[in-house]
């Protein structure tokens, strides 16, 4: 099971850094999804004020985090440039809780098109 993980990880996992003007990376044009460490404040959450997040569920993943990091990472939509995140309110909180600067992110390319079809 552990080796089928590893191989499925690896199959579509791209590590990226923030570039030095302090910028975050974006996904590459040709890419489909793909795995990168982003910034919270670069992430724009348009339905956070919509839904509230179980206090008891973030507490237990911030514990969690602390102690052996995140293991499934939010997906996030790139359009031209912005990034946007419609799941893993809780997990997104709880990096806010915890004061950390960056979460992984599965990031997929998209159109405008394509957010407003998550924004209905």
């Amino acid at each position: 099971m552990a080796n089928f993980l590893s191989n499925n990880f690896r199959a579509f996992s791209v590590s990226a850094s923030i570039s030095s003007n302090g910028s975050p990376p974006s996904v590459p044009q040709n890419a489909g999804t793909v795995i990168i460490e982003l910034p919270l404040d670069k992430i724009r959450r348009p339905l956070m004020r919509t839904r509230s997040n179980d206090p008891q569920k973030v507490k237990e993943l911030m514990s969690s985090i602390s102690e052996i990091g995140l293991q499934v990472p939010i997906d996030v939509l790139e359009v031209e440039g912005e990034y946007y995140g419609f799941s893993g309110c809780h997990r997104y909180e709880a990096h806010q809780q915890l004061g950390l600067p960056t979460i992984r992110c599965k990031v997929r390319r998209g159109t405008k098109e394509t957010l407003r079809h998550h924004l209905r």
